[in-house]
């Protein structure tokens, strides 16, 4: 497995904290159509323990940012869903796989559905992967997760700013700390 970069690191931590607190609205900012099937009367449960445990078993690291949560669908199923935010600055060739093994491990966990999102936060506007495939003579197989991607709000800054939505305000800051970088002086005037 890549190693991981300082710089990703320090990124993770805000954005682990902001899924605890704030799912719902990371799902209704950034994935709307998956917010409105979930079944928020009911609550959700993030499995932390759980999730370290499929890491543990899948041996894939410990990633700062991945979240499990269980959730209520409005038809009154319940749902897994993986929450995948891996803030890099750099494409990471082998994500795609990555998301492939999670998604692998925790439905051998659970035997349940399991819907695989990531936030993409590095500042390659191209990069954009939503699928792991492989096939040899007419065998293979294929996973396909959603993606969103935070420089793709960059034009939205006004916008951002003007929303009630928190998750508006972390992706705010996330795309002034991107701008910023290398310039000490700009950010500290844009974190004020």
């Amino acid at each position: 497995m890549a190693k991981r970069s300082q710089r990703s690191d320090e990124s993770d931590s805000p954005w682990k904290d902001a899924l605890q607190a704030y799912f719902p609205f990371f799902l209704a900012f950034f994935f709307p159509d998956i917010h409105k099937d979930i079944d928020w009367a009911r609550g959700y449960e993030a499995l932390d323990k759980e999730f370290q445990q499929i890491l543990r078993r899948a041996k894939l690291g410990k990633r700062l940012a991945d979240k499990l949560f269980k959730i209520w669908l409005r038809d009154g199923s319940d749902c897994w869903i993986l929450i995948h935010v891996e803030i890099q600055s750099e494409v990471e060739k082998e994500f795609p796989r990555r998301m492939f093994e999670y998604h692998l491990a925790i439905r051998r966990l659970y035997n349940r559905e399991v819907a695989g999102l990531a936030l993409l936060c590095d500042d390659s506007a191209d990069w954009k992967p939503t699928r792991f495939a492989y096939e040899r003579w007419g065998c293979g197989i294929e996973l396909t997760f959603r993606i969103a991607k935070l420089l793709d709000y960059r034009e939205n800054l006004e916008a951002l700013e003007k929303s009630d939505n928190p998750i508006a305000t972390v992706v705010a800051a996330n795309l002034e700390a991107m701008r910023t970088r290398g310039d000490p002086a700009r950010r500290k005037d844009g974190k004020l």
